[in-house]
Protein backbone atom coordinates (compact mmCIF):
# COMPACT_ATOMS: atom_id res chain seq x y z
CA UNK A 1 0.00 0.00 0.00
CA UNK A 2 1.26 3.46 -0.87
CA UNK A 3 0.45 6.25 1.57
CA UNK A 4 0.89 9.92 0.85
CA UNK A 5 0.56 13.18 2.70
CA UNK A 6 -2.42 15.35 1.88
CA UNK A 7 -3.02 18.50 3.90
CA UNK A 8 -6.12 20.42 4.83
CA UNK A 9 -6.13 24.18 4.14
CA UNK A 10 -5.72 24.86 7.86
CA UNK A 11 -2.91 22.36 8.24
CA UNK A 12 -1.14 23.87 5.27
CA UNK A 13 -1.22 27.24 7.04
CA UNK A 14 0.44 25.69 10.10
CA UNK A 15 3.15 24.09 7.97
CA UNK A 16 3.85 27.43 6.34
CA UNK A 17 3.96 29.22 9.72
CA UNK A 18 6.07 27.04 12.03
CA UNK A 19 5.98 29.54 14.92
CA UNK A 20 2.18 29.73 15.00
CA UNK A 21 0.67 28.10 18.09
CA UNK A 22 -1.91 25.53 17.04
CA UNK A 23 -5.38 25.54 18.62
CA UNK A 24 -4.78 28.73 20.56
CA UNK A 25 -8.38 28.98 21.82
CA UNK A 26 -9.56 28.51 25.39
CA UNK A 27 -10.14 24.75 25.59
CA UNK A 28 -13.12 24.62 28.00
CA UNK A 29 -15.92 26.93 26.80
CA UNK A 30 -18.35 26.28 29.66
CA UNK A 31 -15.91 27.10 32.43
CA UNK A 32 -13.84 29.89 30.92
CA UNK A 33 -11.38 31.96 32.93
CA UNK A 34 -9.26 34.85 31.69
CA UNK A 35 -5.96 33.96 33.34
CA UNK A 36 -4.58 31.11 31.25
CA UNK A 37 -1.59 30.26 29.09
CA UNK A 38 -1.35 27.85 26.17
CA UNK A 39 1.64 25.47 26.23
CA UNK A 40 1.07 24.11 22.73
CA UNK A 41 3.98 24.53 20.34
CA UNK A 42 7.36 22.93 19.76
CA UNK A 43 8.50 20.51 22.46
CA UNK A 44 11.38 18.02 22.47
CA UNK A 45 10.58 14.32 22.06
CA UNK A 46 12.18 10.89 22.22
CA UNK A 47 10.96 7.34 21.57
CA UNK A 48 12.68 4.68 23.68
CA UNK A 49 12.36 1.07 24.75
CA UNK A 50 13.15 1.96 28.35
CA UNK A 51 10.93 3.55 30.98
CA UNK A 52 13.95 5.48 32.25
CA UNK A 53 14.20 9.11 31.16
CA UNK A 54 16.46 9.37 28.10
CA UNK A 55 19.80 11.12 28.36
CA UNK A 56 19.00 13.11 25.24
CA UNK A 57 15.97 13.89 23.07
CA UNK A 58 15.72 13.13 19.34
CA UNK A 59 14.17 16.27 17.97
CA UNK A 60 11.17 18.61 17.97
CA UNK A 61 7.48 17.74 18.01
CA UNK A 62 4.61 20.16 17.52
CA UNK A 63 2.17 19.70 20.39
CA UNK A 64 -0.69 18.75 20.38
CA UNK A 65 -0.26 16.59 17.27
CA UNK A 66 0.56 12.89 17.68
CA UNK A 67 3.98 11.80 16.37
CA UNK A 68 2.28 9.68 13.70
CA UNK A 69 0.91 12.81 11.98
CA UNK A 70 2.27 15.24 9.42
CA UNK A 71 1.60 18.30 11.56
CA UNK A 72 3.66 16.94 14.44
CA UNK A 73 6.78 17.28 12.34
CA UNK A 74 7.78 13.74 13.36
CA UNK A 75 5.97 11.15 11.23
CA UNK A 76 6.90 8.09 13.33
CA UNK A 77 4.79 5.26 14.72
CA UNK A 78 4.87 4.56 18.45
CA UNK A 79 4.39 0.88 19.28
CA UNK A 80 2.98 -0.78 22.41
CA UNK A 81 6.51 -1.61 23.60
CA UNK A 82 7.73 1.98 23.18
CA UNK A 83 7.90 4.88 25.59
CA UNK A 84 7.19 8.32 24.16
CA UNK A 85 8.85 11.22 26.00
CA UNK A 86 8.10 14.93 25.82
CA UNK A 87 10.08 17.80 27.32
CA UNK A 88 9.39 21.50 27.46
CA UNK A 89 10.91 24.40 29.41
CA UNK A 90 8.80 27.38 30.40
CA UNK A 91 9.18 30.41 32.63
CA UNK A 92 6.64 32.16 34.84
CA UNK A 93 6.58 35.48 36.62
CA UNK A 94 6.71 35.91 40.38
CA UNK A 95 2.94 36.23 40.75
CA UNK A 96 2.50 32.74 39.36
CA UNK A 97 4.91 31.31 41.93
CA UNK A 98 3.16 32.87 44.97
CA UNK A 99 1.09 30.05 46.56
CA UNK A 100 -0.24 32.26 49.35
CA UNK A 101 -2.95 33.87 47.23
CA UNK A 102 -3.14 31.97 43.91
CA UNK A 103 -2.97 28.43 42.64
CA UNK A 104 -1.59 27.27 39.31
CA UNK A 105 -3.17 24.32 37.51
CA UNK A 106 -1.56 22.33 34.70
CA UNK A 107 -4.20 20.94 32.30
CA UNK A 108 -3.96 18.22 29.65
CA UNK A 109 -6.88 17.95 27.20
CA UNK A 110 -6.06 14.31 26.36
CA UNK A 111 -3.00 12.04 26.26
CA UNK A 112 -3.23 8.63 24.61
CA UNK A 113 -2.99 6.37 26.56
CA UNK A 114 -1.14 6.14 29.92
CA UNK A 115 1.14 8.91 31.11
CA UNK A 116 3.25 10.17 34.00
CA UNK A 117 4.04 13.86 34.35
CA UNK A 118 7.22 15.30 35.90
CA UNK A 119 7.83 18.92 36.87
CA UNK A 120 11.33 20.04 37.82
CA UNK A 121 12.44 16.46 38.35
CA UNK A 122 9.50 15.47 40.55
CA UNK A 123 6.66 13.15 39.53
CA UNK A 124 3.43 15.09 40.02
CA UNK A 125 0.99 12.39 38.94
CA UNK A 126 -0.21 9.82 36.44
CA UNK A 127 -3.28 9.41 34.25
CA UNK A 128 -4.89 6.45 32.50
CA UNK A 129 -7.18 6.81 29.47
CA UNK A 130 -6.54 8.44 26.11
CA UNK A 131 -9.72 10.53 25.71
CA UNK A 132 -10.33 12.40 28.94
CA UNK A 133 -8.87 15.64 30.37
CA UNK A 134 -6.93 15.79 33.61
CA UNK A 135 -5.11 18.39 35.65
CA UNK A 136 -2.54 18.82 38.43
CA UNK A 137 -2.20 21.55 41.02
CA UNK A 138 1.47 22.53 40.53
CA UNK A 139 1.50 25.56 42.81
CA UNK A 140 4.16 24.23 45.17
CA UNK A 141 6.37 22.67 42.47
CA UNK A 142 6.42 25.79 40.30
CA UNK A 143 9.64 27.80 39.92
CA UNK A 144 10.65 30.82 37.88
CA UNK A 145 12.16 28.46 35.26
CA UNK A 146 10.58 25.04 34.83
CA UNK A 147 11.23 21.73 33.12
CA UNK A 148 8.08 19.76 32.19
CA UNK A 149 8.47 16.12 31.11
CA UNK A 150 5.69 13.73 30.06
CA UNK A 151 6.22 9.97 29.71
CA UNK A 152 3.61 8.12 27.64
CA UNK A 153 2.93 4.50 26.86
CA UNK A 154 0.22 3.65 24.31
CA UNK A 155 -0.98 0.06 24.08
CA UNK A 156 -3.27 1.03 21.17
CA UNK A 157 -5.70 -1.85 20.54
CA UNK A 158 -5.00 -3.59 23.83
CA UNK A 159 -8.18 -5.26 25.16
CA UNK A 160 -8.31 -3.36 28.45
CA UNK A 161 -8.46 0.31 27.48
CA UNK A 162 -10.61 2.29 25.05
CA UNK A 163 -8.94 2.77 21.66
CA UNK A 164 -11.78 3.29 19.17
CA UNK A 165 -10.89 2.76 15.52
CA UNK A 166 -7.13 2.79 16.07
CA UNK A 167 -5.34 -0.43 15.11
CA UNK A 168 -1.70 -1.38 14.77
CA UNK A 169 -2.71 -3.40 11.69
CA UNK A 170 -4.82 -0.65 10.17
CA UNK A 171 -6.63 -0.50 6.86
CA UNK A 172 -10.17 -0.28 5.48
CA UNK A 173 -12.37 0.84 8.42
CA UNK A 174 -9.45 0.78 10.93
CA UNK A 175 -7.12 3.75 11.13
CA UNK A 176 -3.57 4.68 12.04
CA UNK A 177 -3.07 4.70 15.83
CA UNK A 178 -2.49 8.03 17.52
CA UNK A 179 -0.10 8.35 20.45
CA UNK A 180 0.73 10.81 23.16
CA UNK A 181 -0.48 14.36 23.61
CA UNK A 182 -3.30 15.08 21.15
CA UNK A 183 -5.21 17.90 22.83
CA UNK A 184 -4.14 21.25 24.24
CA UNK A 185 -1.78 21.55 27.21
CA UNK A 186 -2.34 24.69 29.26
CA UNK A 187 -1.69 26.55 32.50
CA UNK A 188 -4.37 28.35 34.47
CA UNK A 189 -4.29 30.55 37.53
CA UNK A 190 -7.13 30.25 40.04
CA UNK A 191 -7.82 31.64 43.54
CA UNK A 192 -7.34 29.54 46.66
CA UNK A 193 -11.01 28.54 46.45
CA UNK A 194 -12.09 27.67 42.92
CA UNK A 195 -14.74 25.78 40.96
CA UNK A 196 -13.59 22.36 39.81
CA UNK A 197 -16.73 21.45 37.88
CA UNK A 198 -20.24 22.65 37.17
CA UNK A 199 -23.35 21.01 35.78
CA UNK A 200 -26.21 22.66 33.93
CA UNK A 201 -29.40 20.58 33.96
CA UNK A 202 -32.26 22.13 31.95
CA UNK A 203 -35.69 21.42 33.43
CA UNK A 204 -37.59 22.43 30.34
CA UNK A 205 -41.17 21.80 31.43
CA UNK A 206 -40.63 23.63 34.71
CA UNK A 207 -39.02 26.58 32.95
CA UNK A 208 -35.89 26.48 35.08
CA UNK A 209 -32.21 25.57 34.96
CA UNK A 210 -30.53 23.63 37.76
CA UNK A 211 -26.90 24.55 38.48
CA UNK A 212 -24.68 22.22 40.51
CA UNK A 213 -21.17 23.34 41.47
CA UNK A 214 -18.14 21.44 42.69
CA UNK A 215 -15.34 23.35 44.43
CA UNK A 216 -11.97 22.37 45.83
CA UNK A 217 -13.05 23.61 49.27
CA UNK A 218 -16.18 25.22 50.77
CA UNK A 219 -17.04 28.71 49.52
CA UNK A 220 -18.79 31.59 51.26
CA UNK A 221 -20.76 33.36 48.53
CA UNK A 222 -21.51 33.13 44.84
CA UNK A 223 -23.16 35.43 42.33
CA UNK A 224 -24.51 34.74 38.87
CA UNK A 225 -25.66 36.86 35.97
CA UNK A 226 -27.63 35.27 33.12
CA UNK A 227 -28.23 37.10 29.88
CA UNK A 228 -30.25 36.26 26.79
CA UNK A 229 -29.59 38.23 23.60
CA UNK A 230 -27.66 40.72 25.77
CA UNK A 231 -30.66 41.26 28.05
CA UNK A 232 -30.35 40.39 31.75
CA UNK A 233 -32.82 37.63 32.65
CA UNK A 234 -31.50 36.74 36.11
CA UNK A 235 -29.10 38.20 38.64
CA UNK A 236 -28.76 36.68 42.10
CA UNK A 237 -26.53 35.59 44.96
CA UNK A 238 -26.24 32.05 46.32
CA UNK A 239 -24.37 30.10 48.97
CA UNK A 240 -25.33 26.48 48.18
CA UNK A 241 -23.67 24.13 45.70
CA UNK A 242 -27.05 23.50 43.99
CA UNK A 243 -29.08 26.41 42.66
CA UNK A 244 -32.47 26.25 40.89
CA UNK A 245 -33.03 29.27 38.64
CA UNK A 246 -36.49 30.04 37.28
CA UNK A 247 -36.33 31.72 33.88
CA UNK A 248 -39.00 34.36 33.24
CA UNK A 249 -39.58 33.21 29.67
CA UNK A 250 -37.83 30.18 28.19
CA UNK A 251 -36.17 30.58 24.81
CA UNK A 252 -35.82 26.95 23.59
CA UNK A 253 -32.70 25.62 21.89
CA UNK A 254 -33.29 23.89 18.54
CA UNK A 255 -31.09 23.20 15.50
CA UNK A 256 -33.01 25.91 13.64
CA UNK A 257 -32.66 28.37 16.52
CA UNK A 258 -29.63 27.37 18.63
CA UNK A 259 -30.20 29.89 21.39
CA UNK A 260 -27.71 29.85 24.26
CA UNK A 261 -27.96 31.71 27.56
CA UNK A 262 -24.71 33.41 28.57
CA UNK A 263 -23.63 33.27 32.22
CA UNK A 264 -21.08 35.10 34.37
CA UNK A 265 -20.35 33.37 37.68
CA UNK A 266 -18.32 34.42 40.70
CA UNK A 267 -17.60 32.00 43.54
CA UNK A 268 -15.72 33.88 46.26
CA UNK A 269 -12.84 35.28 44.16
CA UNK A 270 -13.17 32.79 41.29
CA UNK A 271 -14.75 34.51 38.28
CA UNK A 272 -15.56 32.75 34.98
CA UNK A 273 -18.10 32.61 32.17
CA UNK A 274 -20.30 29.77 30.97
CA UNK A 275 -23.43 29.07 28.91
CA UNK A 276 -26.36 26.69 28.68
CA UNK A 277 -29.25 25.92 26.34
CA UNK A 278 -32.84 25.12 27.29
CA UNK A 279 -33.95 21.91 25.64
CA UNK A 280 -35.48 18.53 26.44
CA UNK A 281 -34.97 15.12 24.81
CA UNK A 282 -37.71 12.53 25.33
CA UNK A 283 -39.88 9.89 23.65
CA UNK A 284 -43.48 10.13 22.57
CA UNK A 285 -46.19 8.45 20.53
CA UNK A 286 -47.56 10.10 17.41
CA UNK A 287 -50.21 8.29 15.37
CA UNK A 288 -49.21 5.00 16.98
CA UNK A 289 -45.51 5.43 16.19
CA UNK A 290 -42.75 5.88 18.76
CA UNK A 291 -40.76 8.99 17.90
CA UNK A 292 -38.02 11.10 19.48
CA UNK A 293 -39.08 14.46 20.86
CA UNK A 294 -37.13 17.69 21.14
CA UNK A 295 -38.84 20.16 23.47
CA UNK A 296 -41.93 17.88 23.37
CA UNK A 297 -42.13 18.09 19.57
CA UNK A 298 -41.32 15.27 17.09
CA UNK A 299 -37.86 15.54 15.53
CA UNK A 300 -36.35 13.48 12.73
CA UNK A 301 -32.68 12.68 13.33
CA UNK A 302 -31.10 13.23 9.92
CA UNK A 303 -27.37 12.83 10.22
CA UNK A 304 -23.98 11.57 9.27
CA UNK A 305 -21.34 9.33 10.79
CA UNK A 306 -18.42 11.54 11.84
CA UNK A 307 -15.08 9.83 12.51
CA UNK A 308 -13.25 13.01 13.54
CA UNK A 309 -9.99 12.20 11.68
CA UNK A 310 -7.88 14.71 9.76
CA UNK A 311 -5.49 13.98 6.90
CA UNK A 312 -2.68 15.99 8.49
CA UNK A 313 -3.57 16.05 12.20
CA UNK A 314 -4.97 12.56 12.79
CA UNK A 315 -7.12 12.74 15.91
CA UNK A 316 -6.31 16.44 16.30
CA UNK A 317 -8.02 19.12 14.19
CA UNK A 318 -5.53 21.51 12.63
CA UNK A 319 -7.46 24.53 13.90
CA UNK A 320 -10.66 25.70 15.54
CA UNK A 321 -11.79 26.94 12.12
CA UNK A 322 -11.45 23.38 10.80
CA UNK A 323 -13.89 22.12 13.44
CA UNK A 324 -16.37 24.83 12.48
CA UNK A 325 -15.99 24.02 8.77
CA UNK A 326 -17.03 20.37 9.17
CA UNK A 327 -20.08 21.19 11.28
CA UNK A 328 -21.22 24.15 9.17
CA UNK A 329 -20.70 22.32 5.88
CA UNK A 330 -22.93 19.44 6.98
CA UNK A 331 -25.53 21.85 8.32
CA UNK A 332 -25.49 23.69 4.99
CA UNK A 333 -26.26 20.36 3.29
CA UNK A 334 -29.43 20.12 5.37
CA UNK A 335 -28.37 17.64 8.05
CA UNK A 336 -29.23 18.25 11.71
CA UNK A 337 -27.15 15.53 13.36
CA UNK A 338 -23.60 14.21 13.63
CA UNK A 339 -22.96 10.83 15.18
CA UNK A 340 -19.51 11.17 16.74
CA UNK A 341 -18.18 7.72 16.01
CA UNK A 342 -16.07 5.89 18.60
CA UNK A 343 -14.20 9.05 19.59
CA UNK A 344 -14.49 11.94 22.03
CA UNK A 345 -13.66 15.33 20.58
CA UNK A 346 -12.07 18.37 22.22
CA UNK A 347 -14.72 20.36 24.06
CA UNK A 348 -14.63 23.14 21.49
CA UNK A 349 -16.18 20.78 18.91
CA UNK A 350 -19.24 20.35 21.14
CA UNK A 351 -19.34 24.10 21.78
CA UNK A 352 -19.57 24.74 18.04
CA UNK A 353 -22.34 22.12 17.72
CA UNK A 354 -24.17 23.95 20.51
CA UNK A 355 -23.87 27.40 18.97
CA UNK A 356 -24.38 26.36 15.32
CA UNK A 357 -27.32 24.04 16.02
CA UNK A 358 -26.08 20.52 15.26
CA UNK A 359 -27.50 17.62 17.26
CA UNK A 360 -24.98 15.04 18.52
CA UNK A 361 -25.16 11.31 19.01
CA UNK A 362 -22.15 10.43 21.15
CA UNK A 363 -20.58 6.99 20.89
CA UNK A 364 -18.61 5.67 23.83
CA UNK A 365 -15.08 4.82 22.75
CA UNK A 366 -14.89 1.09 22.14
CA UNK A 367 -12.40 -1.29 23.67
CA UNK A 368 -12.13 -5.02 24.17
CA UNK A 369 -10.88 -7.42 21.54
CA UNK A 370 -9.28 -6.36 19.33
CA UNK A 371 -9.71 -9.77 17.72
CA UNK A 372 -13.42 -10.37 18.19
CA UNK A 373 -14.76 -13.72 17.07
CA UNK A 374 -15.36 -13.29 13.31
CA UNK A 375 -18.86 -14.75 13.59
CA UNK A 376 -19.87 -11.86 15.87
CA UNK A 377 -18.97 -9.16 13.37
CA UNK A 378 -18.82 -10.70 9.91
CA UNK A 379 -21.39 -13.51 9.75
CA UNK A 380 -24.15 -13.70 12.36
CA UNK A 381 -25.51 -10.14 11.99
CA UNK A 382 -26.11 -10.70 8.28
CA UNK A 383 -28.18 -13.84 8.78
CA UNK A 384 -30.27 -12.32 11.57
CA UNK A 385 -28.65 -14.12 14.52
CA UNK A 386 -28.30 -12.17 17.78
CA UNK A 387 -25.92 -13.43 20.48
CA UNK A 388 -26.44 -12.85 24.19
CA UNK A 389 -23.76 -10.45 25.30
CA UNK A 390 -22.95 -12.20 28.57
CA UNK A 391 -20.79 -14.52 26.45
CA UNK A 392 -17.81 -12.27 27.07
CA UNK A 393 -15.24 -14.18 25.03
CA UNK A 394 -17.25 -13.87 21.82
CA UNK A 395 -17.25 -10.09 22.18
CA UNK A 396 -13.65 -9.70 23.31
CA UNK A 397 -14.54 -8.76 26.90
CA UNK A 398 -13.34 -11.84 28.76
CA UNK A 399 -11.12 -9.74 31.03
CA UNK A 400 -12.97 -8.50 34.13
CA UNK A 401 -10.54 -5.56 34.24
CA UNK A 402 -11.61 -4.58 30.73
CA UNK A 403 -15.30 -4.59 31.68
CA UNK A 404 -14.59 -2.52 34.77
CA UNK A 405 -12.47 -0.12 32.70
CA UNK A 406 -15.38 0.43 30.31
CA UNK A 407 -17.68 1.31 33.20
CA UNK A 408 -15.14 3.79 34.55
CA UNK A 409 -14.76 5.33 31.10
CA UNK A 410 -18.54 5.57 30.78
CA UNK A 411 -18.67 7.58 34.00
CA UNK A 412 -15.78 9.77 32.80
CA UNK A 413 -17.48 10.41 29.44
CA UNK A 414 -20.83 11.39 30.97
CA UNK A 415 -19.09 13.67 33.48
CA UNK A 416 -17.08 15.35 30.70
CA UNK A 417 -19.97 15.91 28.28
CA UNK A 418 -22.98 16.27 30.58
CA UNK A 419 -23.32 20.02 29.84
CA UNK A 420 -23.34 19.73 26.05
CA UNK A 421 -26.63 21.29 24.95
CA UNK A 422 -26.71 19.55 21.56
CA UNK A 423 -25.95 16.04 22.85
CA UNK A 424 -29.16 14.06 22.39
CA UNK A 425 -28.18 10.38 22.43
CA UNK A 426 -25.59 8.15 24.10
CA UNK A 427 -24.35 5.12 22.13
CA UNK A 428 -22.66 2.62 24.49
CA UNK A 429 -21.90 -0.17 21.98
CA UNK A 430 -21.36 -0.31 18.22
CA UNK A 431 -21.72 -3.49 16.14
CA UNK A 432 -20.80 -5.74 19.05
CA UNK A 433 -17.28 -4.30 19.46
CA UNK A 434 -16.43 -5.06 23.08
CA UNK A 435 -20.13 -5.27 23.96
CA UNK A 436 -21.13 -6.86 27.26
CA UNK A 437 -24.00 -6.87 29.76
CA UNK A 438 -25.85 -4.19 27.82
CA UNK A 439 -29.01 -4.40 29.96
CA UNK A 440 -27.29 -3.49 33.26
CA UNK A 441 -24.93 -1.09 31.46
CA UNK A 442 -27.96 0.76 30.05
CA UNK A 443 -29.58 0.90 33.49
CA UNK A 444 -26.37 2.31 34.96
CA UNK A 445 -26.10 4.89 32.19
CA UNK A 446 -29.75 5.88 32.65
CA UNK A 447 -29.05 6.53 36.31
CA UNK A 448 -25.98 8.61 35.45
CA UNK A 449 -27.93 10.69 32.93
CA UNK A 450 -31.73 10.41 32.78
CA UNK A 451 -32.00 13.45 30.47
CA UNK A 452 -30.86 11.88 27.20
CA UNK A 453 -31.87 8.97 24.97
CA UNK A 454 -29.79 5.79 24.70
CA UNK A 455 -29.00 3.74 21.58
CA UNK A 456 -27.58 0.78 23.47
CA UNK A 457 -26.50 -1.57 20.68
CA UNK A 458 -26.05 0.31 17.45
CA UNK A 459 -26.17 -2.15 14.60
CA UNK A 460 -25.90 -5.71 15.84
CA UNK A 461 -26.66 -7.97 18.79
CA UNK A 462 -29.55 -5.96 20.18
CA UNK A 463 -30.55 -7.24 23.64
CA UNK A 464 -33.75 -5.18 23.78
CA UNK A 465 -32.27 -2.41 25.94
CA UNK A 466 -32.34 1.33 25.33
CA UNK A 467 -34.67 3.63 23.44
CA UNK A 468 -33.89 2.57 19.86
CA UNK A 469 -34.12 -0.32 17.49
CA UNK A 470 -30.94 0.59 15.64
CA UNK A 471 -30.13 -0.97 12.27
CA UNK A 472 -26.95 -0.94 10.17
CA UNK A 473 -27.51 -1.84 6.53
CA UNK A 474 -24.80 -1.68 3.85
CA UNK A 475 -24.97 -4.67 1.54
CA UNK A 476 -28.70 -5.05 0.97
CA UNK A 477 -31.80 -2.93 0.69
CA UNK A 478 -33.18 -1.52 3.91
CA UNK A 479 -36.63 -2.68 4.86
CA UNK A 480 -38.36 -1.71 8.08
CA UNK A 481 -39.06 -4.50 10.56
CA UNK A 482 -41.36 -4.17 13.58
CA UNK A 483 -39.67 -3.84 16.94
CA UNK A 484 -41.23 -5.98 19.67
CA UNK A 485 -40.22 -3.38 22.26
CA UNK A 486 -41.88 -0.57 20.24
CA UNK A 487 -38.77 1.57 20.48
CA UNK A 488 -37.73 4.38 18.15
CA UNK A 489 -36.75 2.98 14.75
CA UNK A 490 -33.51 4.34 13.29
CA UNK A 491 -31.15 3.41 10.49
CA UNK A 492 -28.02 4.35 12.40
CA UNK A 493 -25.50 3.42 9.68
CA UNK A 494 -26.01 2.94 5.96
CA UNK A 495 -24.71 4.03 2.58
CA UNK A 496 -20.95 4.28 2.62
CA UNK A 497 -20.82 4.95 -1.11
CA UNK A 498 -17.30 5.41 -2.38
CA UNK A 499 -16.11 8.03 -4.87
CA UNK A 500 -12.34 8.47 -5.26
CA UNK A 501 -11.09 11.96 -6.09
CA UNK A 502 -7.65 11.89 -7.69
CA UNK A 503 -5.14 14.08 -5.91
CA UNK A 504 -7.10 14.00 -2.64
CA UNK A 505 -6.53 10.41 -1.50
CA UNK A 506 -4.14 9.39 1.27
CA UNK A 507 -3.81 5.82 0.05
CA UNK A 508 -3.79 3.77 -3.15
CA UNK A 509 -6.22 1.38 -1.49
CA UNK A 510 -9.85 2.29 -2.11
CA UNK A 511 -12.35 0.91 0.38
CA UNK A 512 -16.09 1.53 0.26
CA UNK A 513 -19.33 -0.41 0.41
CA UNK A 514 -20.31 0.45 -3.16
CA UNK A 515 -17.91 2.11 -5.59
CA UNK A 516 -18.59 4.66 -8.31
CA UNK A 517 -16.26 5.97 -11.02
CA UNK A 518 -17.60 9.52 -11.31
CA UNK A 519 -19.65 12.14 -9.47
CA UNK A 520 -22.73 11.83 -11.67
CA UNK A 521 -23.23 8.12 -10.98
CA UNK A 522 -22.31 8.60 -7.32
CA UNK A 523 -24.95 11.30 -6.84
CA UNK A 524 -27.58 9.37 -8.81
CA UNK A 525 -27.07 6.32 -6.60
CA UNK A 526 -27.13 8.46 -3.45
CA UNK A 527 -30.48 10.03 -4.38
CA UNK A 528 -31.91 6.65 -5.35
CA UNK A 529 -30.91 5.26 -1.95
CA UNK A 530 -32.85 8.00 -0.18
CA UNK A 531 -35.91 8.09 -2.45
CA UNK A 532 -36.37 4.30 -2.72
CA UNK A 533 -35.34 3.18 0.77
CA UNK A 534 -35.32 6.05 3.29
CA UNK A 535 -38.45 7.97 2.29
CA UNK A 536 -40.74 4.90 2.19
CA UNK A 537 -39.38 3.84 5.58
CA UNK A 538 -40.15 7.28 7.04
CA UNK A 539 -43.76 6.73 6.05
CA UNK A 540 -43.62 3.42 7.95
CA UNK A 541 -42.23 4.94 11.16
CA UNK A 542 -38.50 5.45 10.61
CA UNK A 543 -37.37 8.34 12.84
CA UNK A 544 -33.67 8.74 12.10
CA UNK A 545 -30.86 8.02 9.67
CA UNK A 546 -27.06 8.23 9.89
CA UNK A 547 -25.35 8.11 6.49
CA UNK A 548 -21.73 6.97 6.29
CA UNK A 549 -20.00 9.48 6.35
CA UNK A 550 -18.75 13.09 6.66
CA UNK A 551 -15.32 12.64 5.06
CA UNK A 552 -12.97 10.05 3.63
CA UNK A 553 -10.52 8.58 6.14
CA UNK A 554 -7.28 6.99 4.93
CA UNK A 555 -8.31 3.92 2.80
CA UNK A 556 -12.01 4.55 3.39
CA UNK A 557 -13.23 6.72 0.51
CA UNK A 558 -16.91 6.94 1.42
CA UNK A 559 -17.17 10.53 2.64
CA UNK A 560 -19.25 13.38 1.28
CA UNK A 561 -15.95 15.29 1.47
CA UNK A 562 -12.39 14.22 0.74
CA UNK A 563 -10.05 13.47 3.63
CA UNK A 564 -8.30 16.83 3.20
CA UNK A 565 -11.66 18.69 3.19
CA UNK A 566 -10.79 20.38 -0.11
CA UNK A 567 -13.47 18.74 -2.29
CA UNK A 568 -17.21 18.38 -1.62
CA UNK A 569 -18.32 15.39 -3.68
CA UNK A 570 -22.04 16.25 -3.78
CA UNK A 571 -24.26 19.05 -5.03
CA UNK A 572 -25.20 21.20 -2.03
CA UNK A 573 -28.57 22.30 -3.44
CA UNK A 574 -29.67 18.77 -4.33
CA UNK A 575 -28.79 17.36 -0.90
CA UNK A 576 -30.43 20.25 0.92
CA UNK A 577 -33.64 19.71 -1.07
CA UNK A 578 -33.63 15.96 -0.34
CA UNK A 579 -33.05 16.50 3.38
CA UNK A 580 -35.84 19.08 3.48
CA UNK A 581 -38.21 16.58 1.84
CA UNK A 582 -37.38 13.92 4.44
CA UNK A 583 -37.90 16.30 7.36
CA UNK A 584 -41.16 17.65 5.92
CA UNK A 585 -42.49 14.13 5.31
CA UNK A 586 -41.75 13.16 8.90
CA UNK A 587 -43.31 16.29 10.34
CA UNK A 588 -46.46 15.90 8.25
CA UNK A 589 -46.88 12.31 9.41
CA UNK A 590 -46.32 13.05 13.10
CA UNK A 591 -47.70 16.51 13.63
CA UNK A 592 -50.11 17.01 16.53
CA UNK A 593 -53.75 16.58 15.58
Amino acid sequence: MTSRTITTPWGQQLLENPEEIALNDYPRPQLRRDNWRNLNGWWEYAITKSDQQPASFEGKIRVPFSPETTLSGVGKMVGPADFLWYRRHFSVNTKETAPANRRTLLHFGAVDQICEVFLNGQSIGTHVGGYWPFEFDITHQLQADNELIVKVQDFSDNPRYAYGKQKQKHGQIWYTPQSGIWQTVWLEQVPQTYVTQLQWCPQFDEGQILLTLGTNQPFAKGTLLITSQEQVVCQREFSDTTVAILLPQVHPWTPADPHLYQVTLTVDEDRFTSYFGMRKFSIGKRNGVTVPLLNNQPVFFNGLLDQGYWSDGGYTPPSDEALVYDIQQMKDLGFNLLRKHIKIEPLRWYYHCDRLGMLVWQDFVSGGGPDYHPLVILVLPFIGVTLKDHHYRWFGRQLAASRQQFRQEMHDTVKLLQNVTSLAVWVPFNEGWGQFDSLPVTAELRQLDPTRLIDTASGYHDQGAGDFHSAHVYFKKFRMKPDRKQRIQVLSEFGGYSLPVVGHMASDKRFGYKKFPDQERFLTAYLKLFTEEVLPAVSQGLAGTVYTQVSDVEDELNGLMTFDRRVLKVDENILRKMNHTIAATFQQLHKDN
